[in-house]
């Protein structure tokens, strides 16, 4: 990048002077309280001016599930973004239908989940940033190394004047210099202009993207933005005015500010119910990238649904592309069973319902041909059959399909008609129709019978709430053992951050820690009921051949053990641990601490 001459305002005078929008500032926001009135549900304004679609030449899907998909959910581990990420390379296929995918990088696991993903060699989806608009939060991506990042671009009066306690050109400056400095280490940034569908387009975007490109141009760098609807508030209505316009929104970036189609990304929200077409129209009328998440999980009502937007892709472009739509099945069922996650049964193309019918004349319909009621080969594309309820004619065969399918049962987790379960159903619902029984077999009644005679294809109650609860100790641990005051290996030090650690979180009966030998270093810090019963545990005793101390010090990972009964206070308790490394990455000592199990699945771990 070229040298840029010193002086104060410098970048900021050329980016604004003889443009053909400049920058407007104003003393008072714009809150547009007509169309957003706050005390009333949002208006929509017209003035008639018809935007014609002009999609680009290529379009694709870039990723937020590890950023913004984790803000309504608790954090992923690292194993579990590994193994999304894998399904998500086999979705997008080889030629990067989903073409990034975007990381924290605050902590050490947001690190370490990026290292391991970009050590997994795949060209797509590319692995990028996202940061505040800082130059701290800069340091992190330059230190990744990564390629790109998202800078935090606020774009609407909302933000910048209430939030922010900025005016626009104070604004303006501050997102410009950070840009130049991502520039100036060789980094594409990926400007968000957040609250887009409430900002002023003509008076704050349309110069600041004419700034942006300007600083592109001399740089030979890609700057790109990524409109972000943040409220979902955008809408595709002909003759619709801005802010809420999205096609007047893309065609102000594209013909007006100069912006090319491959800079542009949209980003947009659900809480209108609106998200997926609007991702759609953002690519009608000119955004080559659209952004989502798996299953649609993100902040409040969540993001356009990646699995969605797939099957938008290979709609409007006539061509997979290589995509593997049968991964959308797989994923669906890692989020029930790997992550408790519960999908609703009517949710598109991963809901139990999606393409199972119960009317008697949508089977008889589905009998005789099950393109009358179905719009694609759902077992082809998305490996499910068609479901269909059950009768006494079914059969094995009949009541293995109908539980395979109803489940999203796949490959080596289908069941097979010779299940000893099936036969005891097929037992069952004969007796039903030999009692008298002239009706189909309903959902609840199947789901019963496959609940009593095939209970491994489900994840138990109690399953989950374990889950949740290792889930939450281990968050719990993740953050601590990176405490600089615990990897001091100071015992005085580490006492008095234990202290703190057991007072805030009632759960944690015993926090102790342990050196590289297994000996314990620290005084017993118990709650103070706790105190008495653990007299006996002193000072230099040693751990060595415990599973808790053993784990951390073998794999440099987190352990939670299974439930077990306290010998000290008799309460079900789990242990968690985690390994304590210095500067260089080596193993000092292990921080552990036994948790109540109850009182831990009741809590909340931020």
């Amino acid at each position: 990048m070229k040298k840029k001459k010193k002086g104060k305002g410098f970048i900021f005078k050329n980016a604004t002077e003889n443009v053909k929008y400049p920058l407007i500032d104003v003393d008072n926001p714009e809150f547009y309280r007509d169309v957003f009135p706050y005390n009333e549900v949002c208006k929509v304004k017209f003035d008639h001016k018809i935007e014609l679609i002009d999609p680009p030449d290529e379009i694709y899907i870039t990723d937020t599930t590890f950023r913004d998909g984790q803000q309504s959910r608790p954090p992923f581990s690292v194993a579990q973004i590994e193994a999304l990420f894998d399904l998500m390379h086999r979705l997008g296929g080889p030629n990067g239908v989903i073409k990034q995918s975007e990381f924290f990088l605050y902590t050490d696991k947001d690190r370490e989940a990026v290292e391991k993903c970009r050590e997994k060699g795949y060209r797509y989806p590319e692995i990028t940033g996202w940061i505040r608009a800082n130059k701290n939060d800069l340091q992190l991506v330059k230190d990744m190394g990564l390629k790109e990042t998202g800078i935090l671009t606020s774009a609407s009066d909302y933000h910048i004047f209430m939030k922010l306690n900025k005016s626009r050109s104070q604004a303006f400056k501050d997102y410009l210099k950070i840009v130049e400095s991502t520039l100036e280490h060789g980094i594409i940034p990926r400007c968000h202009f957040e609250d887009i569908t409430r900002a002023d387009i003509y008076g704050f975007c349309v110069p600041f993207a004419q700034a942006l490109m300007s600083l592109s141009e001399e740089a030979k760098i890609p700057v790109k933005i990524r409109l972000c609807d943040t409220l979902g508030l955008g809408i595709t209505y002909p003759g619709a005015a801005i802010p809420r316009s999205i096609g007047k929104i893309i065609r102000a970036m594209v013909d007006d500010a100069g912006v090319p189609s491959e800079y542009l990304e949209w980003h947009g929200h659900n809480d209108f119910h609106k998200v997926i077409i609007n991702s759609v129209s953002a690519w009608l009328y000119g955004c080559t990238f659209v952004n989502g998440t798996l299953l649609g999980i993100g902040e409040r009502t969540g993001n356009a649904a990646i699995e969605a937007l797939i099957m938008e892709y290979v709609s409007l472009i006539g061509d997979d592309n290589g995509v593997d739509t049968t991964v959308i099945t797989e994923v669906r069922n890692y989020f029930e069973k790997e992550l408790g996650y519960h999908v609703p049964k009517n949710q598109p193309f991963i809901g139990l319902d999606f393409n199972a019918t119960s009317a008697g004349v949508h089977i008889d319909g589905i009998i005789k041909n099950e393109e009358i009621y179905s719009p694609f080969d759902t077992n082809k594309i998305l490996k499910r059959p068609i479901a269909i309820n059950i009768t006494d004619k079914s059969g094995l065969a009949g009541i293995a399909h109908w539980i395979n399918s109803h489940f999203a049962l796949v490959d080596k987790d289908r069941i097979e008609k010779t299940h000893p379960g099936i036969a005891r159903i097929n037992k069952w619902i004969a007796r039903q129709y030999d009692e008298g029984r002239v009706t189909c077999i309903s959902e609840e009644e199947i789901e019963h019978q496959a609940r009593l005679h095939i209970s491994e294809i489900f994840v138990s109650e109690f399953a989950l709430i374990k889950k949740r609860a290792y889930d939450m100790a281990a968050h719990l641990i993740e953050r601590y053992i990176e405490d600089p005051a615990i990897k001091t290996m100071d015992p005085e030090k580490q006492e008095k951050i234990l202290k703190n650690i057991v007072e805030d979180f009632p759960f944690i009966q015993f926090g102790y820690i342990v050196n590289g030998e297994g000996i314990k270093t620290t005084k017993n810090v118990t709650q103070a009921v706790d105190r008495a019963k653990y007299h006996k545990i002193g000072m230099h005793e040693d751990f060595s051949d415990r599973d808790w101390f053993l784990n951390p010090m073998k794999n440099g990972k987190i352990s939670v053990t299974d439930i077990y009964s306290s010998r000290i206070t008799g309460a079900l308790c789990v242990t968690v641990s985690g390994p304590i490394r210095d500067d260089l990455g080596e193993i000092m000592g292990v921080l552990g601490f036994d948790i109540r199990f109850e009182d831990l699945t009741k809590a909340e771990v931020e």
